[in-house]
C-alpha cells in the first residue's frame, strides 16, 4: 500500500504518472494529505503542454512501478475529471465532485473538524434550529448538508446528466500553446589528411667541357716550347665539374581552418486540432428576453 513515504520519494525522482491501459498521462505534481490522519488522499498529474494543467487522481488503488506512479484509470478518464484549482487546500464540495467522478463514493467528515468550518464560510448557522428536519447522511458534517442544500435552493433547474452543483453550465475550450524544443540534427567535424602529388620544375644547371686549343709558335711562347726535352713522354690532365639538381622539402604554414555556428530563423506553420464546447438552449423565447 502506497504511503506518504512512497510518494514523496516518487515526487523528488520527477516520476510518471501511468494509466491502467499503460500509456503515461503526465508528471507527478503535488500530493494532497489527509488533515486528520496525514495519510496520502490526492495526487496530481501535470497533463497539457508543458505540464500547465493538473488533474486530481485518488491514491487509493494506485501502485508504484520503478519511478512511475501507476493509478487504475485511463489517460481519457484522467483528463475529463472535474477541474479543481491546486491552491493547497480541497474544500469538501470539491472532494466529492472528484470522489463522484471517480466512482468511489463522497468522503465522510466528522463534525468536529476545524477546516471545514474555514473552508466553508458562506453558511453562517445560530444553532440546530436554523438546521434541516432529519438526520444528515451518515458520516458527513451538518454544515455540509446545509452548504448543500443551499446550492440546491439557489440553482434554477437542476442538472439531468448528474448531481446540480451549479446553477450555471461552464463552456471550455482548447487552447493551443505552441513553444520549441532543441534536438540534434546533425554533426560537423574538420578531418585532416595526407595526399601526394608530383611537382616538376626547371633548375638551370651548369657543367664543365674538354676544349682543344692549339697555338703557333711564337716569339711570345718560343721559350716555353723549347725549354723541356727534345723528345719525352707527358701526360696532363683536367678535371671537370659539372652541377646536379639538389631538392629538399620544407613544411610550412598555409592557412587555418575552424568550424562555427550560424543561427538562421525560420518560420514553421504549425496546425492542431483544438476542441471546443457550444451551448445551444432549447425552449428558449429568445425575443422575450431584454
Amino acid at each position: 500500500m502506497l504511503n506518504r513515504e512512497n510518494i514523496e520519494n516518487l515526487l523528488t525522482k520527477g516520476g510518471n504518472v501511468i494509466g491502467s491501459d499503460g500509456e503515461k498521462i503526465g508528471s507527478i505534481g503535488q500530493l494532497y494529505a489527509d488533515d486528520d490522519t496525514g495519510e496520502p488522499t490526492w495526487v496530481t498529474v501535470k497533463t497539457g503542454l508543458f505540464g500547465t494543467s493538473q488533474s486530481f487522481i485518488p491514491v487509493e488503488g494506485a501502485h508504484s512501478q520503478g519511478d512511475d506512479l501507476v493509478v487504475p484509470y485511463t489517460k481519457e478518464h484522467v483528463k475529463d475529471a472535474p477541474r479543481v484549482d491546486v491552491d493547497g487546500h480541497l474544500t469538501p464540495e470539491e472532494e466529492d465532485r472528484l470522489y463522484t467522478y471517480y466512482e468511489r463514493g463522497a468522503r465522510t467528515y466528522s463534525d468536529t473538524r476545524n477546516d471545514d468550518v474555514d473552508t466553508r464560510k458562506d453558511v453562517d448557522f445560530q444553532g440546530d434550529a436554523d438546521l434541516n428536519a432529519g438526520t444528515p447522511t451518515a458520516g458527513i458534517g451538518r454544515d455540509h448538508d446545509l452548504d448543500r442544500d443551499a446550492t440546491d435552493r439557489h440553482a434554477v433547474g437542476h442538472d439531468t446528466s448528474g448531481p446540480t452543483t451549479d446553477d450555471a453550465m461552464t463552456r471550455s475550450e482548447e487552447r493551443l500553446h505552441v513553444g520549441t524544443e532543441r534536438e540534434t540534427t546533425g554533426r560537423a567535424r574538420l578531418r585532416k589528411y595526407v595526399t601526394t602529388e608530383n611537382v616538376t620544375k626547371t633548375v638551370p644547371v651548369q657543367r664543365e667541357e674538354v676544349r682543344l686549343e692549339r697555338e703557333p709558335i711564337t716569339d711570345a711562347n718560343r721559350g716555353d716550347a723549347v725549354g723541356g726535352p727534345d723528345i719525352s713522354e707527358e701526360e696532363h690532365e683536367v678535371i671537370l665539374h659539372e652541377e646536379r639538381p639538389v631538392v629538399e622539402k620544407e613544411t610550412v604554414p598555409v592557412e587555418r581552418v575552424r568550424l562555427d555556428k550560424d543561427v538562421v530563423q525560420d518560420d514553421v506553420t504549425v496546425s492542431e486540432e483544438v476542441r471546443k464546447e457550444h451551448i445551444d438552449a432549447d425552449g428558449v423565447d429568445r425575443d422575450a428576453r431584454r
